[in-house]
């Protein structure tokens, strides 16, 4: 039984619109079905008086960015994938969590009872992220690539904030919903029949009461193999089949990402899916890991890859192991990095960080000492830096290591991480402290 608090988060969350309020018009959701677009429209009148433009960052790079789903084949062993990407529009009218099982799936994986999927689903159901939806891809150039994998019940929508902003800057962001039971929920289709039917089927987290570590080790390893599927149908030379039946044109990708400049990034547990990629296949040239729980991976691997390696973590996540795990990757002759933010909070990382208010943000550890959108642009930005050393591009990026002295009023280095500090608890991707399940 999860302790009162979390409970408490929910039920306090059915206040949030009155002091965050949010836009309720109805936009064009993700294939929504008929109930989730119904809930929308029967809560309309309420939400007319309410106006309020999304709190998600919008991308601060030149390019405005579009947004759009990929699944690639039937049964839960196709890629499904949200991909944000350089585009010829600016619209800021893509949901942020189009399904409203993925808030059932949330409130079960905090063991909060059905009925507060629907109270989230009510109350963020519409809420959108900057981007343009299912917009033409702006073609004439091509782009690196970035695989991004989420963290532990999460899923491919909750890292917006992130995507927009690299793809802002001419990248083509592949956030990839893994199938290992470790999202929230996810969902695919068993055939053609069943896609043209729009009957999906719903995959949600999986707990483990024994033999954890064993057990996440092989979900990591499961994790690496579906990023490398998603660099294979992207860079696949036939054109690609969305069995999603969006208008996307999807063979505008076919010459526009730039296969030898391509990367992956992650966080918390996609944090740990990073150093096993890297491990497993050498077409990532470079990694990201956001605060990475490093408990799912084999110690033996860490000093088994070449490609440079850049660890920014929070300050008030990590533990001594943690941290110690990390540095093992730090191999004389290879390229790794280390810093953290000041003052942030694991969930610094991900979009729930900007989609409550301060009071709620800081009980349940939404939101740091920091400023919410510093900490994502200060994570953002060094990611960009680190990005452009690693993968050749001439973009005008700071210097990592100028832009590390530059921010080092709100940075830890790598040399000054004190690992006696920091808390010990897992923290997963909805930014509550995983406490006894039992």
């Amino acid at each position: 039984m999860l302790p009162p608090k979390l409970h408490a988060l929910f039920w306090l969350c059915s206040c949030l619109t009155l002091a965050q309020p949010f836009d309720r018009q109805d936009l064009n959701p993700v294939a929504p079905d008929k109930t989730s677009a119904q809930a929308i429209k029967t809560h309309a009148p309420m939400g007319a008086s309410i106006t309020s433009q999304t709190k998600i960052p919008k991308g601060n790079g030149p390019y405005p960015v579009g947004c759009t789903d990929l699944m690639s084949t039937y049964t839960k062993k196709s890629t499904f994938l949200r991909l944000y990407y350089p585009s010829q529009d600016d619209r800021a009218d893509t949901i942020w969590i189009p399904n409203k099982e993925y808030f059932f799936g949330l409130s079960k994986f905090l063991g909060t009872h059905w009925i507060i999927g629907n109270i989230l689903n009510f109350l963020f159901g519409s809420m959108t992220t900057p981007a343009s939806w299912d917009s033409p891809l702006r073609t004439g150039e091509k782009y690196p690539l970035i695989v991004f994998s989420h963290g532990l019940g999460a899923f491919r929508t909750i890292y917006s904030a992130i995507g927009n902003d690299l793809a802002s800057y001419g990248f083509i962001v592949a956030t990839v919903e893994h199938r290992d039971e470790s999202a929230s929920a996810t969902y695919y289709f068993d055939d053609q029949s069943a896609a043209e039917a729009g009957n999906k089927s719903w995959l949600y987290l999986k707990t483990f009461q024994q033999e954890e570590e064993a057990m996440r080790n092989k979900q990591v390893r499961q994790r690496s193999e579906e990023c490398s599927r998603a660099l294979d149908v992207l860079l696949s030379g036939t054109p690609v089949k969305n069995v999603l039946d969006l208008k996307f044109d999807m063979q505008q990708l076919q010459d526009s990402i730039d296969r030898s400049k391509i990367a992956v990034m992650g966080h918390s547990f996609g944090g740990a899916t990073v150093i096993q990629a890297l491990h497993d296949d050498r077409r990532f040239r470079c990694g990201v890991a956001l605060d990475a729980w490093m408990l799912p991976l084999d110690e033996r691997i860490l000093t088994k890859f070449s490609q440079p390696l850049f660890f920014i973590n929070s300050e008030r996540f990590q533990n001594q192991d943690s941290i110690l795990k990390m540095k093992k990757s730090f191999v004389p002759g290879r390229e790794r990095k280390m810093i953290a933010i000041r003052g942030s909070v694991h969930q610094n990382f991900a979009d729930f960080t900007f989609a409550t208010g301060k009071v709620i943000g800081y009980l349940f550890t939404l939101k740091g000492k920091i400023d919410s959108y510093v900490a994502i642009n200060l994570s953002n930005n060094a990611s960009l830096a680190f990005l452009q050393k690693h993968l050749g591009l001439q973009k005008g990026f700071d210097d990592l290591d100028c832009w590390i002295e530059k921010n080092c009023n709100y940075l830890i280095q790598e040399r000054d991480i004190n690992t006696t500090n920091h808390h010990s608890s897992l923290q997963n991707s909805t930014g509550i402290k995983k406490q006894n399940l039992d």
